[in-house]
């Protein structure tokens, strides 16, 4: 899959993280009903790869699929014969190469203009700028879309509505977003509300100045 086009076109991410492995299920199917295009299933969560083989079994072959908190080798091998058509790391590791290896685009992890460097020289396709609160939300974003203007920066850590805006509107590609979407769905929570909040997220990343 080309990630960076896809990135470009949908601006948003959703990280579904959770203990019920139904529940993860259900949630990645719902943001997908509901046209949340890019879903990722954390490695932490609760049989995470069970997930992702089942979501890919409900999903089909064409729609995007990702792994999250890819750390290791055996962790982008195991993502990748599940299903994931794409990685995503916390940071700059074994699983960013293997992930490569195994023709994943991947989303890595990065904080500093080092990292940048870095992981253009490990081949990422995106760079998640993490954690972005943390970091110095959008004005951060901004200062790295300086000497960095053609790498696709997706903040993830804290991204609410309002700082998806932000970091859109500073120069970010697109944003990566947690509990702020997800609540407590992933857990066996309401479905319903997460509707709401993907379609109150879409609109947001919808509307934001590019």
């Amino acid at each position: 899959m080309d990630l960076r086009a896809a990135l470009a076109a949908h601006r948003l991410v959703a990280i579904v993280r959770g203990d019920d492995a139904d529940a993860a299920l259900r949630t990645v199917l719902t943001l997908a009903d509901e046209g949340v295009e890019l879903v990722e299933v954390s490695l932490t969560g609760k049989d995470a790869l069970l997930v992702i083989e089942r979501a890919r079994a409900a999903l089909g072959p064409d729609r995007p699929l990702g792994a999250g908190t890819v750390l290791t080798a055996d962790d982008a091998v195991a993502a990748h014969r599940a299903g994931a058509d794409f990685a995503v790391t916390p940071g700059l590791g074994e699983g960013v190469v293997a992930a490569r290896e195994r023709g994943m685009p991947v989303l890595a992890g990065v904080m500093t203009p080092t990292d940048v460097i870095t992981a253009r020289t490990l081949g990422a396709a995106a760079l998640k700028i993490f954690p972005a609160a943390q970091a110095g939300g959008p004005a951060y974003v901004k200062a790295l879309r300086g000497p960095f203007p053609h790498e696709v920066l997706v903040p993830v850590g804290g991204v609410d509505e309002a700082a998806a805006r932000a970091h859109l509107a500073a120069g970010a590609t697109a944003v990566g977003v947690g509990s702020p979407l997800i609540g407590d769905a992933a857990d066996g929570g309401s479905l319903d509300a997460l509707r709401a909040r993907a379609r109150a997220f879409r609109a947001a990343v919808r509307e934001a100045r590019p």
